[in-house]
This record gives C-alpha cells, structure tokens and sequence, in this order.
C-alpha cells in the first residue's frame, strides 16, 4: 500500500503534465526509502522498481508495458490496472486477503537491504541506460532540457563544467 503523500506527489506530477514514468518514479522512491528504512528487503534494484511500478499502476497510473516484457509481465500488469479501476466509489480499496499480505511481507523481510544502495541503483541504472541506443538517449536528455526552462539550463551546464573540472583534476592527480 503506497501512503497517501505519495499517491499525492504522483498527482501533482500528472497535473503538471509530466510523464508517467515521472509519476512511477515517486513509487519507486518510496520502496527505495522502506527498504533503507529496514521495513523490508528486496533481492534487486530490479525488484525494488518493480514493487514501485506494479504500485503505481494500482493507483491508477497509465503506464504502458514494454514491448519486450514477457507474457506474465504484460499479464501481472493488467491486472494490477484491472484493480486501478475496480476502487470503491469512496476511493477506498476492497479488502484483500489478509493471510496472503502477510506472507508477502514477510517473504520480502527475509530479503536485504543491498538491493536498494547507492551502488546497486547506480548499477541497475547504467545497465538500464546501455540497453538504449545512443540517439534514444540523446533524444531523451534533449527533451529533458527542454523542459528546464532557460534559468534551469544555465544552472546545469555550470554544474556539468564543475564536474568536468573537478573530474579532470582529480583524474590527473590519480596518474601522478
């Protein structure tokens, strides 16, 4: 069950036209967060995005399956859509079985907390990134930046030399 001020930071999202997997993003975020927290574990980075994703889309974010998900992804997928719209006209969810909530959540307390650190996001996150072709990517940074406004822009490319500088010296220093 996602908590109310996420669902609240995914709406907001969509209000402001952002796209869906900005508003899943918030989903994910929270799973990351429980999982440092130690109120459960997770076996993956790819686990952790998943929980998020299959949430998001309980909560009635419209957010398509890939095309090269596998049959019960694509199945998982609809039925947690299903249950997007199957609320209750007061915006609460029917009760679900409380035996099987249970054994999923001890299920996932037996599992680590590895799966959500720095390092393990940062690796799921550039094997992700590998997966798309070049101009993919550069398509989407330039959409990203085009969303920045001018203000925005400028504060990112001074960054980006700070870190080139900062990269650069530190790099030199390394071959010493």
């Amino acid at each position: 069950m996602p908590e109310n001020k996420t669902v609240a930071r995914a709406a907001r999202d969509k209000k402001q036209g952002k796209s869906a997997s900005t508003q899943v993003g918030e989903f994910v975020k929270e799973q990351v967060d429980r999982v440092r927290e130690g109120k459960h574990g997770v076996r993956s980075a790819k686990q952790a995005i998943a929980i998020g994703l299959s949430e998001a889309r309980r909560a009635g974010v419209k957010v398509p399956t890939k095309s090269t998900a596998s049959a019960a992804t694509k199945k998982q997928a609809h039925q947690d859509e299903a249950h997007a719209k199957k609320t209750k006209s007061d915006g609460t969810e029917a009760p679900k079985s409380a035996r099987r909530s249970a054994a999923s959540t001890r299920a996932l307390k037996r599992e680590g907390s590895a799966g959500a650190s720095k390092r393990a996001l940062s690796s799921q996150t550039r094997s992700a990134a590998a997966k798309r072709t070049a101009a993919d990517r550069s398509a989407s940074a330039r959409k990203a930046a085009a969303t920045k406004g001018a203000a925005g822009r400028s504060a990112a490319a001074k960054k980006a030399a700070r870190t080139r500088a900062a990269n650069k010296s530190s790099h030199a220093a390394s071959h010493r």
